[in-house]
């Protein structure tokens, strides 16, 4: 129970559950301090709330319209089983159980097989709830996602060397790859879910769950997995990071809170929607968010030329006098709104870079976004860490994906 909260939902195996919050309402005054400058975010815009840096004028980060890329955060849950291997509920089951908890989409990854996928469409339909085709190939050196292909994809042949032809498989089909839970307790406990497998190329696994089961982030299995992810950040991969739940049942009611990832769908994909190649292409991107609460926002701007990058992006500067960035992140507090709670209180934001801790920010649900002016001199990559007291325990609540740069030269530098 979090303050009082309600928390319902169901729980799958290994102990743990799921967690919705009869939460507060949804605080969506949007207001962005950057330095001496205040911008108001635009509350109406429900679908990309995040992004509320100014950048109106080449000067001052003062007054306008809200930047950064447009488009819809949707929650996901991106690590499903039902009855056709492990599971304990049917694909319907899921999708109903899926949309009680406010997200708007599952990843279905069933061990080793594809047949629960059957009656997708139908599904769908009837719950609105989109799924994701995949399934998890589990082998005795670890477990691998495998998402958004269209046929099954063999794992047999797959010994500790040569994880990589079949990451070639699925990147044929258009698919991605994510490690599972790669510090999870292995055998006996679980088979196989602590990652044994020897990768060669980093770059060509699309993202790792660093963040499996329920309350993931006081886990610590976890933490080493979102270490893991920094280490590899700092060496040059682009390489994202989710949460899973590891889902398994949907039936019980259960007293911890579930994380959605947020996947980014852009506003020329919500014109002429593909709901599995918009998601793929988010994950694929690293245009996402994590959180089980407020979801965390980010954007990198350079006020000499007036572009604005989003999470997944890069930013091009040239370092003759453009390396001064103004960096906004914020909290969208109407996201999953219902299902999560909060006590009042100031909440923390990091942002964190390769260089270690660039600045911290204090946000609140009446001024939910900040900036500051910063220099990207150094600076590889950087994202958000949402921090604050959560369902009674002081813990990281949410995080973004990175925002790369990379300085140019003068003659190469776009915009």
């Amino acid at each position: 129970m979090m303050n009082g909260g309600d928390w319902r939902g169901a729980s799958p195996d290994n102990g743990e559950s799921s967690a919705t919050g009869a939460a507060s309402a949804a605080r969506t005054a949007r207001a962005a301090n950057v330095e001496s400058a205040v911008s108001a975010a635009d509350a109406a815009n429900a679908t990309d709330a995040a992004s509320a840096a100014n950048t109106a004028s080449a000067a001052s980060p003062s007054a306008g319209k809200k930047p950064g890329p447009q488009g819809q955060w949707r929650p996901y849950e991106l690590h499903c089983h039902t009855f056709h291997s492990d599971g304990q509920q049917s694909l319907a089951e899921l999708a109903a159980a899926a949309k009680s908890l406010g997200l708007m989409g599952v990843a279905l990854t069933d061990h080793n097989t594809m047949t629960g996928l059957s009656g997708r469409a139908e599904v769908t339909e009837q719950t609105g709830i989109r799924i994701i085709p995949g399934l998890e190939w589990t082998t005795f050196f670890g477990h691998m996602l495998t998402l958004g292909i269209r046929e099954y994809v063999d794992w047999r042949n797959l010994s500790p060397f040569h994880i990589h032809r079949g990451i070639e498989g699925v990147h044929r089909q258009g698919g991605v790859v994510g490690v599972a839970h790669p510090y999870r307790p292995g055998s006996p406990m679980c088979t196989g879910c602590f990652w044994e497998f020897e990768v060669t190329d980093w770059s060509q696994v699309d993202y790792i769950e660093v963040w499996s089961g329920l309350f993931p982030s006081i886990r610590r299995n976890n933490s080493r997995a979102f270490a893991f992810w920094t280490e590899l950040l700092n060496r040059g991969c682009r390489i994202a990071a989710t949460s899973g739940r590891d889902w398994h049942e949907s039936r019980k009611p259960v007293t911890e809170p579930v994380a959605a990832t947020f996947l980014h769908i852009k506003e020329d994909e919500l014109a002429a929607p593909d709901e599995i190649r918009d998601a793929i292409r988010s994950i694929r991107e690293g245009s996402l968010a994590v959180s089980m609460g407020p979801r965390p926002e980010l954007t990198v701007a350079l006020p000499q030329s007036g572009t604005v990058w989003g999470i997944g992006e890069t930013v091009h500067f040239r370092p003759d006098g453009q390396e001064q960035a103004i960096v906004t992140a914020g909290a969208d507090f109407s996201a999953r709104a219902g299902y999560w709670e909060l006590p009042e209180q100031i909440l923390k934001l990091r942002i964190f870079s390769n260089l270690g801790e660039l600045a911290v920010m204090e946000l609140t649900g009446d001024q939910p976004y900040a900036g500051k002016e910063l220099s990207l001199v150094g600076v590889k990559w950087l994202r958000a860490e949402l921090y604050g007291v959560f369902c009674g325990a002081y813990t990281m609540i949410g995080f973004t994906n990175a925002i790369f740069v990379e300085e140019v030269d003068a003659c190469d530098a776009g915009g």
